[in-house]
């Protein structure tokens, strides 16, 4: 628990304290005309991209569930999000859109939000995946106070990371 908490507020730190880039790009050696990014990322980063047109196409037709908006919106002082996720990935494409448009629907401040870019190998800068055992992406960690409350991974055990969102905030 003592590990997690000190890479949690080591990624804060990194984030909220450097004014370089935190991640890298590189182009997608299996899919021509596509980047991969690797590192610790944004919401703007990924709308601001023009190969990245899957965010907003994603987005365009979602309404998040309100039973997930209200758990989001209860626990928003409390939690937050480490996001692992390939922008390579079909299902990081899917997902990481409506988890944003989620989080605004329920005030979250997406400050809260830190959202790590792994490559093919689900492999980050400072081995973060390794650290956290991160497999699979989408992996969505809730932390509170820095210690891990529960993890979504891909589009979770019911098949949609609102309702394993609803299930971990409403457990602890």
């Amino acid at each position: 628990m003592k590990f997690l908490t000190t890479v949690f507020l080591f990624i804060f730190y990194c984030i909220h304290t450097s004014g370089q880039s935190q991640y890298l790009v590189y182009p997608d050696t299996a899919h021509a005309g596509q980047k991969v990014y690797k590192g610790i990322l944004s919401k703007e980063i990924l709308l601001n991209d023009t190969s990245f047109k899957w965010y907003a196409d994603n987005q365009k037709y979602y309404t998040p569930m309100v039973t997930a908006v209200e758990a989001v919106k209860l626990n928003k002082d409390s939690i937050e999000l480490l996001v692992f996720m390939g922008t390579w990935c079909e299902d990081s494409h899917f997902i990481i859109p409506r988890l944003y448009e989620l989080s605004e629907a329920a005030g979250f401040d997406s400050k809260k939000i830190t959202l790590i870019g792994t490559d093919r190998y689900k492999k980050t800068l400072s081995h973060l995946c390794e650290a956290l055992n991160i497999y699979n992406v989408p992996t969505i960690l809730v932390m509170k106070k820095g210690v891990e409350q529960g993890r979504i991974i891909e589009y979770g055990k019911y098949g949609m990371f609102e309702k394993d969102m609803i299930e971990i905030l409403s457990s602890k």
